[in-house]
């Protein structure tokens, strides 16, 4: 019995639609045409130039596929993997603490850079008439970076809104979190390589106050846990506002901090949570989920 149902007859055999799916999923440089990517008419125009009349794999046009789709147009994407030499061992002791002692573990990271300016972002509105912010070309605040902490156990975040970075300032975040646990129990830091994270000050504060560093490794953010709850920091506080100073901007983001506390479980808060992990996933390395590691010949 036919399968056909009607309608325009199929074009291209199987044959003939792989031979063009893999011809637009080669980099033109690769096949001696001067320009990085493919665009529909130039798929096309090569395809009639290189395919020999009789050939069984000679496209006859380029249609939408019979089959179900296998590849679509997308935006190229960067990756990298970390050269750290003690990566494996760090991310290692990450997971350990992470699963054994999930209490006492906080992380630590800077969020910002944080301007005044208008910053765009979505919002009930009249159709047609979205709310408009103004446009801004002298910037004459300056910065301010969040200095974020995080209680894995408590699933609290808190901070403070620096001038710079610095190793005084790491410090006073870390006594923030050590105050956090006011037993004397070891804790656990998470934080990045920044070279303000590691001065010799804060090694010396560390060992003596019970406090274990547990860096994540070069290139490798996504392993610290705080960075997902900056995206929802991000989204409420700082897409679709115009703030006049930074005065204002920290009231805002400290009134945040005290709602997102008390209402951890929201919705909003957890979806937009899952939003900023999928982001961060898509640029983690070999490790958590990134490129597979290639087999040994």
């Amino acid at each position: 019995m036919s399968q056909w149902a009607g309608g325009r007859p199929r074009q291209l055999s199987d044959d003939e639609e792989d031979f063009v799916i893999a011809t637009a999923t080669t980099r033109p440089v690769k096949l001696g045409q001067p320009f990085t990517r493919w665009s529909l008419r130039k798929l096309v125009a090569y395809l009639r130039k290189v395919a020999r009349p009789g050939d069984p794999h000679r496209p006859r046009g380029v249609t939408v596929p019979a089959r179900p789709p296998r590849h679509h147009f997308q935006r190229t994407k960067t990756w990298k993997e970390s050269p750290d030499p003690e990566r494996d061992a760090k991310l290692d002791r990450i997971e350990e603490v992470l699963d054994r002692f999930p209490d006492r573990v906080f992380a630590f990271d800077e969020f910002g850079p944080l301007g005044i300016r208008p910053t765009a972002g979505s919002g009930w509105a009249g159709q047609g008439r979205p709310d408009r912010l103004p446009a801004t070309y002298h910037r004459t605040h300056r910065v301010r970076y969040f200095h974020g902490c995080y209680s894995i156990g408590d699933d609290t975040l808190w901070g403070v809104n620096r001038r710079k970075k610095g190793a005084g300032n790491t410090l006073a975040a870390l006594k923030s979190i050590r105050a956090a646990r006011p037993d004397g129990a070891l804790i656990y830091v998470i934080l990045d390589n920044l070279s303000a994270h590691k001065g010799a000050d804060i090694h010396r504060w560390a060992r003596k106050n019970k406090v274990e560093l547990c860096f994540t490794p070069t290139y490798a953010s996504w392993a610290n846990p705080i960075e997902a709850h900056f995206g929802p920091l991000r989204q409420f506080t700082i897409a679709n506002s115009n703030y006049p100073n930074h005065t204002v901007q920290t009231r805002a983001l400290h009134a945040y901090l005290r709602w997102r506390n008390a209402n951890a479980r929201h919705r909003d808060v957890l979806a937009a949570e899952r939003k900023e992990r999928t982001r961060i996933r898509s640029e983690k390395g070999i490790r958590w989920g990134g490129r597979p590691l290639k087999t040994a010949a």
